[in-house]
């Protein structure tokens, strides 16, 4: 059955302009323009074949119908309003949190403090998917991750939360001359390559003051997971975040002579959107896990 209504944004901008008598007011709390609520109000009474507002000078008064259609549409939006929070509270209730972060830092880095996570709430539930692209939210039940970037994502809240710092590392087999190594050394090696990275090399070698002539070539891996096996196996020279070899670094396992550590213009953000970051388990898990030293 074809309902007879107006459009959902005409109501409110009449039921705004109810309440304040004034559109400038009502433009200000519906974040539109004066005249698009002026509009709008307009298209309502053309669509009802009443004049529901005196246009006085600049002053506006309710009619007789007006004001009888104004608490009408208050009531029913009011209405509206607290059915869709007893929907949104549904999700409140659910102790799931799934959380969503890039492959080497949910295994590297989350992965070995989560189980303070969960002591400190054992009420929530979490389940972790991993990918290697920034996450959709609108098609993807996810309620908070963590992903790489510059933090400019549309439609999403960010906050950084660990800077990035990238070393150039390989197995100590892969160095067998005794003179000192210089950032220039790297490019007499195979140089290894994250696909999603491809810009990495460029950027150390110029953070260095290594000027390149030729393109850069040399095996390509879908995660650093990957790329770390290949440097320690001797295969080449990796470009790597330090956060994810401590352990490798202070063994000897792999080595970084070829100059110090160059701060990436990217890092690592906390991303939710504006609806999921009010949840109870989002802001447990987000307040948790910026208590995490970043070093």
């Amino acid at each position: 059955m074809r309902r007879h209504l107006p459009s959902f944004t005409s109501l409110l901008c009449f039921e705004a302009s109810a309440r304040h008598l004034n559109f400038t007011r009502a433009s200000e709390e519906l974040n539109l323009t004066q005249s698009a609520v002026s509009r709008q109000v307009r298209n309502l009474e053309d669509h009802v074949q009443t004049d529901l507002f005196l246009r006085i000078k600049k002053r506006l008064v309710l009619t007789e119908e007006g004001s009888k259609y104004a608490q009408a549409v208050s009531e029913h939006l009011n209405g509206l309003e607290q059915e869709t929070m007893k929907l949104l509270s549904k999700d409140q209730n659910d102790t799931r949190l799934n959380i969503a972060t890039f492959p080497t830092f949910g295994s590297r880095w989350l992965i070995p403090h989560l189980h303070e996570f969960t002591q400190q709430n054992p009420e929530i539930q979490f389940n972790l998917t991993t990918g290697l692209e920034p996450f959709d939210f609108k098609h993807h039940d996810i309620d908070v991750a963590i992903q790489h970037g510059d933090g400019n994502w549309a439609d999403v809240e960010c906050e950084k939360l660990v800077a990035e710092t990238l070393v150039a590392v390989c197995a100590p087999s892969l160095i067998k001359q005794i003179v000192p190594l210089t950032p220039q050394s790297v490019l007499d090696h195979t140089l290894l390559t994250l696909q999603t990275r491809q810009y990495a090399w460029p950027e150390w070698l110029k953070a260095q003051g290594v000027k390149v002539k030729s393109s850069l070539n040399g095996p390509s891996f879908e995660t650093f997971s990957m790329m770390i096996r290949a440097a320690l196996s001797g295969l080449g020279i990796a470009i790597i975040p330090d956060m994810y070899i401590k352990e490798e670094l202070e063994s000897g396992k792999l080595i970084s002579p070829f100059g110090p550590p160059v701060k990436s213009q990217r890092g690592y953000y906390l991303v939710t959107t504006t609806q999921k970051k009010e949840m109870k388990k989002v802001r447990a898990f987000m307040d948790w896990i910026k208590t995490i030293p970043s070093t």
